[in-house]
Order: C-alpha cells, then sequence, then structure tokens
C-alpha cells in the first residue's frame, strides 16, 4: 500500500477501532495436520509493519510462520459460510512456507471470501445489473462508512488502503482478484498484507453482526 502516513483528527474514530479490535474472537484454525519442515533460508515478504506500510517481514522457524497466519483469522462470530472459505486461504498461506506460488493461491482464496462477504453484506443494497466485486467494494466505502482509520492494518501501521477498495489507486483488490482468476493466479510476487487487509474488511463488514451475536456462539449461516 502507498507509503504515505494515515492523518486523523477524529479520536472517536481510531477507538473505536481499537475497541473492535480489543473485542474481537479469532476463530479457532487447527491446522496442525499441516506439516512444515524447517527451510534452507529464511522467509522474507512484503507485509507493512509500524511506520513502514511498505516494509518486509521474516520468518526463520515454520512455527513462526503458523502463529502469524493462524493470528490472522477473522472473528469468531461470523457466520461459516464465510468462515470455510477464509480458513481456506489461511491454509494456503500456511503452505507458502514451501512455495510461494501457493501463497499467491491463498490470496484468491481470500479474495473470493471476501467477495461472498460483500454480497452476503450489500448485495440487496445495490440493483442486480450493477452488482460487481467492484461496484460492492466502492458502496463499503461511499454508503458504509469505511475509512482508513477504520482499518486497523492501516492504524497499526500507517499509511492507506481506501484507494485499493474503491479503485482509485491500482491494481485495486477488484482487479487484482480479476487478474488472478482469469489470468495466471500465480504470477507475480506476493501482495504486501493482502491477507490482513481483507481480514479487517470482513470484520468491518459484519461489524453490526459481531456486535449483536453473544461472545461464544457461531452461527452456521446468516440471512
Amino acid at each position: 500500500m502507498s507509503a504515505a502516513r494515515l492523518q486523523t483528527t477524529d479520536r472517536n474514530l481510531i477507538l473505536s477501532v481499537e475497541t473492535l479490535s480489543s473485542c474481537r474472537q479469532e476463530a479457532y484454525l487447527d491446522l496442525d495436520h499441516i506439516q512444515l519442515a524447517a527451510r534452507d533460508a529464511p522467509l522474507i515478504i512484503a507485509w507493512p509493519s509500524p511506520g513502514l506500510p511498505g516494509g518486509m517481514i521474516q520468518f526463520n522457524q515454520p512455527d513462526e510462520w503458523r502463529r502469524f497466519i493462524i493470528g490472522l483469522g477473522i472473528d469468531s462470530r461470523i457466520p461459516d459460510i464465510v468462515q470455510f472459505k477464509f480458513r481456506r486461504a489461511q491454509a494456503l498461506y500456511l503452505l507458502g512456507w514451501i512455495d510461494l506460488d501457493v501463497l499467491k493461491a491463498g490470496e484468491l482464496a481470500a479474495l473470493i471470501a471476501l467477495e461472498l462477504t460483500l454480497m452476503d453484506r450489500y448485495g440487496g443494497q445495490i440493483p442486480k445489473k450493477k452488482r460487481s466485486f467492484a461496484t460492492l467494494l466502492k458502496h463499503m466505502v461511499d454508503t458504509d462508512g469505511l475509512d482508513d482509520a477504520h482499518i486497523p492494518m492501516i492504524v497499526r501501521t500507517g499509511g492507506t488502503a481506501i484507494g485499493f477498495v474503491t479503485g482509485a489507486s491500482e491494481p485495486c483488490l477488484s482487479q487484482r482478484r480479476n487478474g488472478m482468476a482469469h489470468g495466471d493466479p500465480f504470477d507475480g510476487l506476493p501482495v504486501g498484507g493482502l491477507l490482513e487487509l481483507i481480514r479487517d474488511l470482513i470484520n468491518y463488514a459484519y461489524r453490526d453482526f459481531i456486535a449483536n451475536t453473544p461472545p461464544g456462539l457461531r452461527p452456521a449461516h446468516h440471512g
């Protein structure tokens, strides 16, 4: 994402992000059946870190990578149909320890989970003929109030992501999805922070649902 630092004077928005993040329940993800051997060299990938939206992070041991990927789970109160698709993305990301091409497949799986989320939450608010992944993403900003201050990854690291949601910055999320789905899903390097950004967008879209679902309850579906 852009290296421009996020500037906001709305302290209440920041506090709302912190509150949502602290109350979030990560979905339990058991990937113990996937065994990861030690690598000959550390895994170094692009991923935002505080003050370095375009930074790199390094993982020396497979358990470090496993904890990192599992820690990016969406809220456990989000309906199972979305959980299953996002978990598939996490599993593919985990296997990226072995081969980064598999991680690229995980990016497509994560974008599919996001599209399902947006259809569930906003699909009925957009005429069918105008409904697309791109219009759903833009609706999330224009109508549902998403901005950088509501994205925990951006609050944590700085930078901006909204242009990549609305299409103002390229390649945007819908363009990435289209390229992966209709072109070569394994083309190019991993997109830094993509799984974390999608996690945050899914949690945001379901924020009211999460707030009204008792802790510990994991609905099988959401109508």
